[in-house]
C-alpha cells in the first residue's frame, strides 16, 4: 500500500536515503578491491546495521531465464531482521529458499519499487508464526545494481488489538440487540411480579415502580403512582399509613437493610405485607435513595395463625387429658382414704351410742392412718406441681445422707448393698432438708424395686461448676451446684418409660403397688428449689438419677444446721400467743391445744382484728398465723406490722398451700418458721416450744 504522506514518515525515509547514499559510496570505493562480498562492509557500516532496532536488509534481484525479476538474493541483513526471519544465515539466501510458495507476492511488491522508484509501506501476516510485520521498501540509488532496501517492525500486539476491536465492532450490534432483549424480558418479569417493587430518592419521588406495585398502591390510596411523582404526598391521604411507612423509608435512606410486616386495611379486609428495604447506591457507591420489595403475606400469616390455634387446641386437649388422668388418680386414692375415715368414724359413733367403749383405738387409729395417707398424697401433689411450701436452709448434704443411711438400709433390705462417696470439700446446698430426705428415700425405694434379686445402690455427692454450655445442657443458669447421684444396678428403663418417668400417676409397678407420684414429686421439688433432675438409664444397664441442687454461699461447716423439735417435756409458763386463722375449726383446735399446754391465747380471724386486740404495750411472746388471710393484710404483712413494734417477736406461719410469693422466697427472717398443713397437734406443740426457748 502507498506510504501515507506524514512528516514523521518523510523524515524517516530521508534518514534512510542518507544512510543509503553513505553506504553506496563506501561500497563503490571498495568495489575494485579483490575481497569477498562480506568483506566489503566497513566497521562503521556494520555498526549502523547492527545498532538498528528495526529489521533492515538489502536485497538484489536476479533475472530469470524467461524474463527479469525471477528471484532475489539477500545481500545484507542486520540481527533484527535475522531474528524476525527466523534464519540464522540469511545473507546469500534466495527468496524462494526463505518463503517458498509466497515468493511471487514478495517479488511483485519489491519489483514495483525497483521499477518505479516509489517507496511503499505495507503489512504482512506471517502465517507460520502468527505474527504481523509492517514493512517499508525503497529503491537504493544509484541503480547501477538492482537492489531494494527493506525496513520493518513487528506490530503483532497492535495488529491483534485492531483485529479484536474489529471483531468486537462486528458483533456489537448483535450483542446490543441481545442485551435489549434480555432487558425487555427482565422488565416484563419485574413488571409482572407479584411483589410490589418501588425505588424512591431522598425527596420520596418515584424513580421506578412496577405494575403490580402501582396496582396495589392505587387500590389502597385511590391514585395511581407515576415516575417522578411524590410518594409522601400520596401517602398523606392515609395518615395512619404515612406515620408507619415514612419512618421505614428513612431508615433505609440511612443505610439500613431490614424487613418489617405492615397491616393495611383494604375495603372490608385487612391485608398483611412483608416489606424489605435496602439503600440504593450509584456507581461510585454513594447512597442516592432506597428501594423496597413488598410481598402480600396475608395467606401465609393466616395459615400460621390457623396452625397456632390448632397447636393451642392440641396443647389444651393434652392438658385436659393430663388433668383428667391426674384428677382420676386423685379421686381414686382419696375415695379409698375417705372411705376408711368415714367408715371408722361411723363405727366409732355406733360404739359410743351403744356404750361399747372397748377397742375404740382401733377405729381412731384407722381414721388417723387414712388421714395421714391423705395428707401425704396432698403433699406429693403439691410437690409435683411445684406449689408446696418449702423451708430452705443451708444443708451439709453428706451429714444428711449419713443420718438417713440406717433408714435407707432397713427400707431396701439386706440383699442390696448401699455405698456412699462424697467430695471431701463438698459445698453446702440451700434446700428444704426434710423434703430432700423424702426425695432421697423415694429414689432409693425406686432403685430397690428395680433390683428384685438384689444389687447395689451407690450415692455420690460432688461439687459441680457449670459453664454456659454445660448449664445449657442441664437447663440451668451457669453457676455452682451440688450434685446428688443415686445409681443402681437394676433393670434400667426403656426410652418410652424414660420419656414418661416424671408423669403423674405413671408407674410400671403392678396395680396397687405404687401411686406413680414418687418421681414426679422429686422432680417438682427439685425444680421448685432452683435445681434440676436428670436420669441416665438403658435397659439392662441400671439407672442413675442426678439431682443438681443450688449451692449455699457459706463456708463448709462440720455438721448440718439442725432445728430439732423438742419433746414437749414441760407445759407452758403462761406465755402469750396470738393465733390468727380464718378457718374456725382450725382456729378452735389450735386455741384448745395451746390452752391445754398452759399458754395464754388471743385469737382472731383476720389481720385487722388481730391488730385491734393488741395495744402498743400488750405483751406478746409468739404469733401463730395463717399466711392466706381475708382482708387487706395477709399473714406476712401482719407479721411485718407487729415486728415494727416488737422486732424480736417469733412468728410461726402455718399454711396449706405454696405461698412463697407472699412469705418471701429464700430464707425467712430470723425468728420466722413455717409449719405446713396438715400437721399433728404434737408437731405443733414441739414447734411452739422450740420457738419459745431462749436463744
Amino acid at each position: 500500500m502507498p506510504v501515507a504522506d506524514t512528516p514523521s514518515l518523510l523524515a524517516r525515509l530521508a534518514e534512510l536515503e542518507q544512510r543509503n547514499q553513505q553506504l553506496r559510496q563506501h561500497l563503490d570505493a571498495r568495489a575494485a578491491l579483490p575481497e569477498s562480498p562480506v568483506a566489503l562492509a566497513s566497521e562503521r557500516y556494520q555498526f549502523l546495521f547492527n545498532a538498528m532496532d528495526e529489521g533492515f536488509c538489502i536485497i538484489e534481484f536476479i533475472d530469470g531465464p524467461h524474463g527479469p525479476l525471477s528471484d532475489y538474493v539477500h545481500v545484507e541483513a542486520n540481527p533484527a531482521y535475522t531474528a524476525h526471519a527466523g534464519i540464522a544465515n540469511i545473507v546469500g539466501k534466495k527468496l524462494r529458499e526463505v518463503v517458498g510458495d509466497e515468493a511471487q507476492a514478495w517479488l511483485d511488491r519489491y519489483g514495483h519499487v525497483l521499477r518505479t522508484g516509489e517507496a511503499i509501506r505495507f503489512e504482512q501476516e506471517l502465517v507460520a508464526t502468527g505474527r504481523y510485520l509492517e514493512l517499508t521498501a525503497f529503491r537504493i540509488e544509484p541503480a547501477s545494481r538492482r537492489q531494494v532496501a527493506v525496513l520493518f517492525q513487528d506490530i503483532t500486539p497492535r495488529k491483534r488489538a485492531e483485529i479484536a476491536l474489529r471483531q468486537l465492532n462486528e458483533t456489537l450490534e448483535e450483542r446490543v440487540q441481545a442485551a435489549l432483549a434480555a432487558n425487555r424480558i427482565l422488565a416484563n418479569v419485574v413488571d409482572g411480579s407479584a411483589a410490589l417493587i418501588q425505588v424512591v430518592d431522598f425527596d420520596f419521588r418515584w424513580l421506578a415502580i412496577n405494575g403490580s406495585g402501582a396496582d396495589v398502591f392505587e387500590r389502597v390510596l385511590g391514585v395511581r403512582p407515576h415516575i417522578g411523582g411524590s410518594m409522601s404526598e400520596n401517602l398523606k391521604r392515609r395518615p395512619e399509613l404515612y406515620e408507619v411507612i415514612i419512618p421505614l423509608w428513612q431508615r433505609a435512606f440511612a443505610g439500613e437493610t431490614f424487613r418489617e410486616i405492615v397491616s393495611v386495611d383494604e375495603a372490608s379486609t385487612q391485608r398483611h405485607y412483608e416489606l424489605q428495604f435496602s439503600p440504593l447506591h450509584d456507581a461510585e457507591g454513594r447512597c442516592i435513595g432506597a428501594y423496597e420489595f413488598a410481598y402480600d403475606v396475608t395467606e401465609r400469616l393466616n395459615e400460621q395463625e390457623r396452625i397456632r390455634l390448632m397447636e393451642e387446641a392440641l396443647r389444651q386437649s393434652q392438658k385436659m387429658e393430663a388433668v383428667g388422668q391426674l384428677t382420676g388418680g386423685i379421686a381414686h386414692d382419696f375415695n379409698n382414704l375417705l372411705t376408711g375415715i368415714l367408715g371408722s368414724l361411723e363405727l366409732l359413733d355406733l360404739r359410743l351410742r351403744q356404750g361399747r367403749l372397748q377397742d375404740l383405738e382401733r377405729y381412731t387409729g384407722t381414721a388417723r392412718s387414712a388421714a395421714q395417707r391423705a395428707a401425704a398424697l396432698t403433699h406429693r401433689l403439691l410437690a409435683f406441681s411445684r406449689r408446696q411450701t418449702l423451708d430452705p436452709q443451708p444443708v451439709a448434704l453428706e451429714q444428711l445422707v449419713i443420718g438417713l443411711e440406717d433408714l435407707i438400709q432397713r427400707s431396701i433390705g439386706p440383699q442390696i448393698a448401699l455405698e456412699r462417696e462424697a467430695d471431701p470439700r463438698l459445698w453446702l446446698t440451700h434446700i428444704d432438708g426434710l423434703q430432700l430426705e423424702n426425695a432421697l428415700l423415694n429414689l432409693c425405694l425406686n432403685a430397690r424395686d428395680a433390683m428384685p434379686d438384689g444389687g447395689r445402690i451407690r450415692i455420690v455427692l460432688s461439687n459441680e461448676r457449670l459453664d454456659e454450655a454445660q448449664a445449657g445442657c442441664q437447663a440451668l443458669p451457669p453457676g455452682d451446684y451440688v450434685r446428688l447421684s443415686v445409681g443402681d444396678t437394676g433393670s434400667g428403663m426403656s426410652a418410652e418409660v424414660l420419656d414418661r418417668a416424671f408423669d403423674p400417676f405413671f408407674t410400671t409397678k403392678p396395680l396397687g403397688q405404687g401411686t406413680g407420684l414418687g418421681l414426679s414429686m422429686v422432680h417438682g421439688f427439685v425444680l421448685q428449689s432452683g435445681g434440676e433432675i436428670r436420669i441416665d438409664s438403658a435397659p439392662g444397664a441400671g439407672t442413675r438419677v442426678n439431682l443438681y441442687l443450688p449451692r449455699h454461699r457459706l463456708a463448709p461447716v462440720a455438721s448440718a444446721p439442725v432445728y430439732p423439735e423438742l419433746e414437749p417435756s414441760r407445759p407452758g409458763q403462761g406465755e402469750t400467743i396470738l393465733v390468727v386463722d380464718d378457718e374456725p375449726t382450725i382456729r378452735t383446735l389450735l386455741v384448745d391445744a395451746m390452752l391445754a399446754q398452759g399458754y395464754q391465747v388471743l385469737e382472731a380471724a383476720d389481720a385487722a382484728t388481730a391488730l385491734a386486740l393488741l395495744a402498743p404495750d400488750t405483751h406478746l411472746d409468739l404469733l401463730v398465723t395463717d399466711v392466706g388471710l381475708p382482708g387487706a393484710l395477709n399473714g406476712r404483712q401482719l407479721a411485718d406490722a407487729l415486728r415494727r413494734l416488737r422486732p424480736q417477736l417469733p412468728v410461726l406461719f402455718i399454711t396449706g398451700y405454696a405461698e412463697a410469693n407472699v412469705i418471701g422466697d429464700g430464707d425467712l427472717d430470723t425468728g420466722m418458721r413455717i409449719l405446713t398443713k396438715p400437721f399433728t397437734l404434737d408437731t405443733l406443740e414441739r414447734r411452739i416450744q422450740a420457738m419459745l426457748q431462749p436463744s
